[in-house]
Order: structure tokens, then sequence, then C-alpha cells
């Protein structure tokens, strides 16, 4: 009677922490969003939901990890990280389901970073080419397949576009340790602004903070800093 009892007992508490489990936050990672849909990275894989609601649905399922997931600007697309044979490289899948299509093949480690605001090509960084091994710069490759292009920037980390295509916001150095909170060493990361047409740069006004992961939306720069203490969201002031 007492084996029972305890067999029960262990049943049960088996049955309490798996619900416990379900019932906690899930480690949801790497939101786009279209007009319609929001996909995410969860478990290595890219998962898709509709924006108002609903069940989500595996996007990918390869061998190996999914991850930087971008819609492009008509939300058909979505341009990826895949890990795949060993390798990081650039990926793009149609928005609604299907087999992913590679991008890229160099043997460096490519990692997507957005579109073009055309649509027309995928952006992504990548230290291939670079002549300091931690450093990333920016480069282009079509969405419909072909060759890479970089971009003539020297060192070029979370780039992004303007909506005209004639700037690009950037970190002009990357920062090996970025965990360490309030840092205010030699690898604090400012925000420059690159002219396209002749790669002269502009600099966000700042003092020694993290400034970082910065978006355009129309023509304000919106980002991440910590010159204030905790990171917070920051726009340059006029």
């Amino acid at each position: 009677m007492r084996k029972v009892v305890s067999l029960v007992a262990f049943l049960l508490a088996v049955e309490l922490l798996a619900l416990a489990q379900s019932e906690r936050p899930l480690l949801l990672r790497h939101p786009t969003v279209s007009q319609t849909q929001i996909v995410f990275g969860f478990a290595g894989d890219l998962w898709s939901v509709a924006r108002d609601g609903g069940d989500a649905r595996r996007l990918t399922s390869g061998i190996g990890e999914e991850s930087d997931p971008f819609f492009s600007p008509d939300g058909t697309q979505v341009a990826f990280t895949g890990e795949y044979d060993g390798n990081r490289d650039v990926y793009v899948v149609p928005a609604a389901g299907g087999v992913p299509r590679r991008l890229t093949y160099h043997p460096g480690a490519d990692t997507v970073t957005g579109w073009t605001p055309d649509g027309r090509s995928i952006t992504f960084t990548s230290t291939r080419a670079s002549y300091y091994h931690f450093a990333d710069q920016m480069y282009t490759v079509p969405a419909a397949g072909g060759f890479a292009v970089q971009v003539p920037l020297p060192i070029a980390e979370q780039p992004s576009y303007s909506p005209d295509a004639t700037r690009i916001a950037y970190l002009p150095h990357p920062q090996w340790q970025p965990a360490w909170k309030r840092y205010r060493g030699g690898q604090t990361t400012p925000i420059w602004i690159a002219n396209v047409s002749d790669s002269r740069v502009e600099k966000l006004p700042r003092e020694n903070s993290n400034d970082f992961n910065p978006m355009w939306v129309g023509n304000t720069i919106y980002f991440l800093s910590d010159r204030n203490g905790p990171v917070s969201l920051f726009e340059p002031r006029t």
C-alpha cells in the first residue's frame, strides 16, 4: 500500500512540475514584425504567429540553428541566419512557409542584419575579409541570388539603412563583452551615420555611453543607450 501511495505521489509531482513548466515564460528572441505576422526565434528554430494572436507555427525545422529573422519590406519573405553544415550563412524563406534558400557560401560566418529599403537585397555582417577578426564589415546580397557586395566601411556593426537608402546608422567598432553593465571603458559603443555616396561620417552626440541597436523610423534614428543608467530607448535631440 505504501508503494502505491508513493507512486501516486510521484506521478502527481511529475504532473504538477510539467504544468508549472508549461506556465513559465518562454525565451522568445529576435522578433521581427510585418503588417500581419510576427516571426521569432525559439529553441533554435523560427516560429510565426499572427499579430492579433493565436497558435505559433514552426517556420523552419532544419538541422542546425536558425536566428536573426528579418521580414522583407513587403512582408512576403523572411531573411535569417542559418547555421547548417557547421557554418553561419544567409538564407531566405517565404513568410507563408516553404524551403529555405541559401544565399551565401563563404566559409566565414555571415549574420543577417536586415534588408535594403527596396527589398531587393539582404544586409549582413561578416569578418570574412576583415583585417581585425573581431570586427565585422557590412555586405549586401541579392535576395534573388548572386554575389555579395561589401559596403565601403572599414568596420560596421548593427547597420541600419535610412528609408531612402542614402545613409547607414551603425556602430563603428565591436564590443567583445557587452554583458558588462554600466561599462565605461575603451569599448563603449557610439553610433555613427555614414553617407552611402562617399562614406562621410556624422557622429551622434554622446559622452561615454553604450549606444546600440540603431533603427530608422522615417528620418529619426531610435536607439538603445545606458547614458542615464539603465538601458532605455532614445532618439537624437534636435
